[in-house]
């Protein structure tokens, strides 16, 4: 490949995660915030590997003899198309630079977030795991490989929401059913929406109006083998469209840490979020 469509950093490693196959485990867990990061160092029983590059903060270590890395990814599907594109490609950069097309290697990965209920019954501080993934971004649609997973899915919300022309094809994907049942027991699990920002894209007023009407009640009313739509955020549903595509399997949890319909804030969170750090490394080093 050109040097300037795999960039790579002057040790070799992936240019922006500044990972390579040695220093990235299998098992890899995703936040946001790269500040959240630290909390891994407290809950990891060794430390093998850090970075920090921009947002991008890595940390790889073991816990009860399970290898692992926490990434940050910082906001937004943009940027998880840098970090799930890049996360992939080090699997196959072998030492010398060349690349190696079959590695055998199979990432695991579990996004752990904060974002907004849908429903007016999911308090703030519970925990949600996306079963599904509805991508109102449109970032999967740049890929020539991508082909819809769920086209039934897509056509009942395309039926559902009757969106604008002018916005991007929405496109809708399935997480890991393996990680689903090894890390979100006693859960909410329900469907996940994707927005391409905090504001507008999420039917938020401030200064400037959201273009479609109603989009929180509508995606809240939306269904799909009996689940509904929990939650809105910023990054799912190009984590499950990447892994769907590499063959990787993906899971994200979130802390609710506002209630749409209810108007509420959980403004101090820290307290809540590392405890659910703390389940989920637990539950996925079992």
């Amino acid at each position: 490949m050109k040097a300037s469509e795999l960039v790579l950093a002057p040790d070799g490693s992936l240019y922006h995660i500044r990972m390579n196959a040695d220093t990235l485990a299998d098992r890899v867990i995703l936040v946001g915030d790269p500040g959240r990061v630290e909390m891994f160092k407290a809950i990891f029983d060794t430390i093998e590997y850090e970075s920090s590059n921009r947002e991008i903060h890595a940390l790889t270590g073991t816990y009860h003899g399970s290898r692992m890395t926490a990434l940050s990814t910082g906001m937004g599907c943009d940027n998880i198309d840098i970090v799930m594109t890049e996360l992939d490609a080090a699997l196959h950069i072998a030492g010398n630079g060349s690349w190696n097309e079959t590695t055998g290697r199979r990432l695991k990965i579990v996004r752990i977030g904060t974002s907004g209920s849908l429903q007016a019954d999911i308090d703030c501080g519970s925990h949600v795991a996306s079963a599904y993934a509805i991508g109102l971004d449109g970032l999967m649609n740049y890929y020539r490989e991508w082909d819809s997973p769920l086209p039934g899915m897509d056509e009942l919300l395309k039926q559902h929401m009757t969106l604008d022309g002018r916005l991007a094809t929405p496109y809708c994907v399935a997480g890991s059913t393996n990680l689903l049942d090894k890390v979100a027991l006693g859960m909410h699990h329900g469907i996940t929406a994707t927005a391409p920002g905090f504001y507008g894209p999420q039917g938020r007023t401030i200064r400037l109006h959201p273009s479609i009407d109603g989009l929180n009640e509508k995606l809240a009313s939306f269904s799909y083998n009996g689940l509904k739509v929990t939650n809105l955020e910023m990054e799912t549903s190009a984590i499950f469209g990447f892994s769907h595509l590499l063959g990787h399997e993906a899971l994200t949890v979130c802390l609710i840490i506002a209630n749409r319909p209810q108007g509420t804030f959980l403004n101090d969170y820290h307290d809540p979020m590392r405890q659910l750090v703390g389940t989920i490394v637990e539950r996925l080093a079992e």
